[in-house]
């Protein structure tokens, strides 16, 4: 039966991501590393294979919350404010290229796939980042009185959610990295462009994050940027005020051959930035291929890499 890989961990026990040299086992789709107590783990995330060697996550795109979960939030937590509202439909032209993706199904509420599980902050001079949040980004309670979870139920949504998710994805970039020798992480997300507790001020359309250059190789960079620029009529930014979350983080190593970049395109640009976060077929339609020239750009870009 062969060796099975090892996964990297802390002495603490916390799952850190493989690195891409090594061999994870297929698709995760309920991966545990030890039978639920409970009975049968619910399928956290939807992953599609395909071809070339760019990869596409939406970590947040999920609205789903286990009733045993919501019954005991605030209706703040219900409403779940921070969700990446219809970032895959967005993206449904990532079917038509072929091009590998994932996305959560459920709420960032129950379980943040993009943040550090030690709770270790993303930027310097915040405080702890959530693996399972207990505040919105507008600081309102999600959990009732006495109601947020404690540290084994945390651990337990940290086997459930956070650990399958993140063996897929790593799955999902180990083929790309094999058969091509490179690999390019797209970290697709929404949010709302007025966050008084995350920025001052209004956030610009576009949202670039590449942990200041060191996410990617510089020349990729450069022409994702100039993609972005191309969207006319529209605004953006370059690592400020996000420079990219954990999984931007984590998994970019250009000197590696893998590099990974975020996007966090403002909410206000294809959507009613408040209930019931209505799509809005117009700016959907205006904004998306802008998003299909970036996606085209990092693949291309990609693709020319593992020719050599």
């Amino acid at each position: 039966m062969g060796n099975r890989p090892r996964i990297a961990r802390a002495h603490s026990g916390v799952f850190r991501p493989p690195p891409l040299h090594a061999r994870v086992p297929l698709v995760y789709h309920r991966a545990r590393p030890q039978p639920h107590p409970q009975g049968p783990t619910p399928m956290v995330y939807k992953a599609v294979e395909g071809t070339g060697p760019l990869v596409v996550s939406m970590p947040h795109a999920g609205a789903l919350t286990p009733e045993e979960v919501a019954e005991r939030m605030t209706d703040a937590g219900r409403a779940a404010a921070d969700t990446d509202w219809h970032v895959n439909r967005l993206y449904e032209f990532l079917d038509e290229l072929e091009v590998p993706h994932i996305r959560s199904i459920y709420s960032r509420y129950v379980c943040d796939l993009n943040r550090p599980p030690d709770g270790s902050p993303l930027y310097d001079g915040q405080g702890a980042s959530e693996l399972v949040p207990t505040r919105t980004f507008d600081g309102a309670a999600i959990y009732q009185d006495d109601c947020e979870p404690g540290e084994d139920e945390i651990r337990s949504r940290w086997r459930d959610y956070w650990q399958p998710y993140h063996l897929a994805l790593a799955n999902l970039m180990l083929q790309a990295k094999d058969r091509y020798g490179v690999v390019v992480l797209l970290e697709a997300h929404t949010t709302r462009s007025q966050i008084p507790g995350l920025f001052d001020g209004t956030l610009p359309d576009f949202n670039l994050g590449t942990r200041d250059g060191a996410s990617c190789a510089p020349d990729l960079r450069d022409r994702v940027v100039a993609a972005v620029q191309q969207a006319e009529g529209y605004s953006h930014a370059v690592d400020h005020p996000f420079k990219g979350g954990f999984i931007t983080r984590s998994y970019g190593r250009p000197d590696e051959g893998t590099h990974a970049l975020q996007l966090e395109l403002a909410q206000r640009t294809y959507m009613q930035e408040s209930p019931p976060w209505t799509y809005s077929n117009k700016g959907g339609g205006l904004v998306r291929p802008h998003l299909r020239r970036i996606v085209e750009t990092m693949r291309d870009w990609a693709e020319a890499q593992a020719q050599g």
